[in-house]
C-alpha cells in the first residue's frame, strides 16, 4: 500500500518539481545535458571594441636607423649597466674580504659590455666548456675570446656578477620565513627594468598569447618543475604579440604571491594590464590557463579570450548528452553556448576542446587533412572546423613556437651554480630578441632587406665587444721561412734570445718581411713575441 501511494505521488507532482539549478559555470540543466550538433547555428558574441592606448607597432621613430648595438642598450642602457658593475664591484670586494683568493680590478661599463658580448658569442659557438674557448695550441682553438680578456678575468666577472645591492640582499634574507620577504629580490631591479623597456619600446597589436617558459637550473632556489630535464627550475609567465613573438610581459612564478593556490588564473590577469593596453584585445592560451571564471573576468575588463580546456577544470561541461565519442567521425563537432562563452568540442585524430568568448560556434571554415583510403597512399580531404579551433592554431599554434624559437636559438644559457644569474641570462637573451624583432618591424616600415636572427646576433657581438666581424684580415709578408734556402742547411743566431737572455740560440728560420733570425718551437716562439713589440 505504502509503495502505490509513493508511486501515485510520483506521477501527480512530476511536472512541478522546483526549478533546476545552475550547473557550475551558470550553464542551465537543459544546456549542461546537451552538446548541440553541426546543424545547429550560433551566433557570436557582440564585439569589444579594439582601442589600444597606443597606436600598435614600434615606439619608435621609423625613419631614425638604429644599429643591433643601439637596439638592445635601449634595454641594456649605460646607466642600468653601470648599476650592475656598482653591484658586482660592491659583491666582489665583499667575497674579498671574506678570503676569496683571486685577483680582481673592479669592472667598468665598456668591459661588461665586452662580457655580455662574450656570452652571445659562446651562444653562437658552441664548445662544451668555458675553458674551451680559451685553450691554445690546439685544432679545435678559438682566437677570438682572448683577444677581448682573459680566462681568469671572464670567470671572475661570472662569479662575481650581482643584480642587487649586496647590503640589501642581507637585509632582505633576515626577513625570510615572513611575508615580507622577497624571493626575487636578486632579480627584481633588473627584471622591472626590462619589462618597462618591453612595454615601452613596443605596443601589440590586437592577438596576444599567453604562455610559460621554463628557465632550467640545479640551484637550490628553483622551483620544481616535471618538464624541465634537471627536474628543477623557473616558470615564466609571458605575454607575446601573436604576429611576430614580442615579448611584451613577463612574470616569474613565485609561491609568495598565492601562484600556487589560483596559478592558472594569477599567472594571466597578472601580465593583462588593461591601462598599458586598452581595450579590446584578443588573448589566446592553452588548457593550462582556461577556465570559465578567468573568461568571464577578462570579458568584465573587455578582453576577449579563446583558449582550449579540459573537460574536468571546475565549470566546464562535461559528461552531457549528445557529446563525442570515440566513433564520431573526423570533422565531427558540438557546442555548448553559456551567455559570451562558447564551448566547442571538434573531432580530428582525437577530441579538441576550445573555449571562446570572441567567436561564434561555427562559420564556415574548414582544414584539410591528409587520411588514408583502405588501398592506396594517403589523399588530401576537406572537414569543416570550429571557428574557435581555426583561430586558435592560427594565433597560439605559431607564436608560441615562434617566440620560444627565437629564444632558443643562440640562447645565452649555460650551466651556472648561481640561481639568478640563469635568469640575468634569461633576460639578456629577452633583450636581444625584443631588440631583433624591433629591427625587422623598423626595417619593414622602410621597406628595406631585414637581417636574419644569426646575422644579427653575429653583428650585435662584435659590435659589443667593440671589433667588425666582416672586416678581412689583411694578408702579412711576416711569416716564418728557412734562413737560407740552399741545399745545405743554415742557422743563425736568434736575435730576440740574444736581446732578452744574453744567450746564443741558434734557429733555421727567419722572417720573410724583416729578414730576422727568429726561434720557431713547441717551446719557444720569438717570431710571434718579436712581432708583437714592433
Amino acid at each position: 500500500m505504502l509503495h502505490f501511494l509513493n508511486t501515485f505521488l510520483h506521477y501527480i507532482y512530476r511536472d512541478i518539481r522546483p526549478p533546476a539549478k545552475r550547473k557550475r559555470g551558470g550553464l542551465n540543466a537543459q544546456a549542461a545535458l546537451s552538446w548541440k550538433t553541426e546543424k545547429d547555428t550560433d551566433e557570436a558574441p557582440p564585439k569589444i571594441e579594439f582601442c589600444p592606448a597606443r597606436p600598435p607597432g614600434v615606439q619608435l621613430i621609423s625613419a631614425d636607423t638604429h644599429t643591433p648595438l643601439e637596439l638592445f642598450k635601449l634595454f641594456f642602457t649605460e646607466d642600468t649597466v653601470g648599476t650592475l658593475c656598482q653591484n658586482t664591484n660592491k659583491q666582489a670586494a665583499g667575497r674579498a674580504a671574506k678570503g676569496c683568493k683571486y685577483k680582481w680590478t673592479d669592472v667598468g661599463v665598456n668591459e661588461f659590455y665586452k662580457y655580455i658580448g662574450l656570452i652571445f658569442y659562446m651562444a653562437m659557438v658552441k664548445l662544451d666548456d668555458i675553458k674551451d674557448y680559451w685553450q691554445q695550441n690546439c685544432i679545435f682553438s678559438v682566437e677570438f675570446p682572448a683577444k677581448v680578456m682573459t680566462r681568469d678575468r671572464y670567470r671572475t666577472i661570472s662569479w662575481n656578477v650581482h643584480l642587487s645591492d649586496p647590503d640589501e640582499d642581507r637585509v632582505n634574507d633576515k626577513k625570510r620565513g615572513t611575508p615580507e620577504h622577497d624571493p626575487l629580490f636578486q632579480v627584481k631591479p633588473l627584471m622591472d627594468i626590462i619589462r618597462t623597456a618591453s612595454q615601452a619600446l613596443y605596443h601589440p597589436r590586437r592577438n596576444l598569447a599567453v604562455d610559460n617558459r621554463l628557465v632550467a637550473t640545479k640551484a637550490k632556489t628553483g622551483k620544481y618543475m616535471k618538464a624541465t630535464p634537471t627536474k628543477l627550475g623557473f616558470k615564466l609567465f609571458v605575454l607575446a604579440d601573436s604576429s611576430n613573438g614580442y615579448t611584451v610581459d613577463f612574470a616569474v612564478y613565485t609561491e609568495k604571491e598565492n601562484f600556487h593556490k589560483r596559478l592558472s588564473y594569477d599567472s594571466v590577469m597578472s601580465v593583462m594590464n588593461l591601462s598599458y593596453l586598452g581595450p579590446g584585445y584578443h588573448v589566446y592560451m592553452d588548457d593550462f590557463y582556461t577556465s570559465p571564471k578567468l573568461f568571464r573576468d577578462l570579458h568584465a575588463q573587455n578582453f576577449a579570450a579563446c583558449g582550449t580546456f579540459r573537460e574536468k577544470r571546475k565549470d566546464c561541461p562535461r559528461n552531457a548528452d549528445n557529446a563525442l565519442i570515440g566513433r564520431s567521425g573526423r570533422g565531427s563537432f558540438r557546442w555548448i553556448r553559456d551567455g559570451p562563452l562558447v564551448f566547442v568540442q571538434w573531432m580530428d585524430t582525437q577530441v579538441v576542446s576550445v573555449c571562446s568568448t570572441i567567436h561564434a560556434a561555427f562559420t564556415g571554415d574548414t582544414v584539410q587533412r591528409r587520411v588514408k583510403p583502405r588501398h592506396g597512399a594517403r589523399v588530401p580531404e576537406t572537414f569543416p572546423c570550429p571557428s574557435p579551433v581555426t583561430e586558435y592554431n592560427r594565433y597560439m599554434g605559431g607564436v608560441v613556437d615562434l617566440s620560444n624559437q627565437l629564444i632558443q636559438y643562440n640562447t645565452a644559457q649555460h650551466k651556472t651554480m648561481e640561481w639568478y644569474r640563469k635568469l640575468f641570462l634569461h633576460f639578456l637573451d629577452i633583450a636581444a630578441t625584443n631588440a631583433y624583432i624591433l629591427h625587422k618591424e623598423l626595417t619593414s616600415l622602410r621597406q628595406q632587406e631585414t637581417m636574419t636572427h644569426k646575422a644579427f646576433m653575429e653583428e650585435l657581438t662584435a659590435q659589443l665587444c667593440c671589433v667588425s666581424h666582416t672586416a678581412k684580415q689583411p694578408i702579412s709578408d711576416h711569416v716564418p721561412v728557412p734562413a737560407n734556402i740552399s741545399k745545405v742547411a743554415s742557422r743563425r743566431t736568434c736575435i730576440l734570445c740574444r736581446m732578452d737572455k744574453g744567450k746564443t740560440q741558434t734557429t733555421p728560420w727567419k722572417c720573410k718581411e724583416c729578414g730576422v733570425s727568429l726561434c720557431v718551437t713547441l717551446k719557444r716562439n720569438c717570431f710571434e713575441e718579436w712581432h708583437k713589440r714592433h
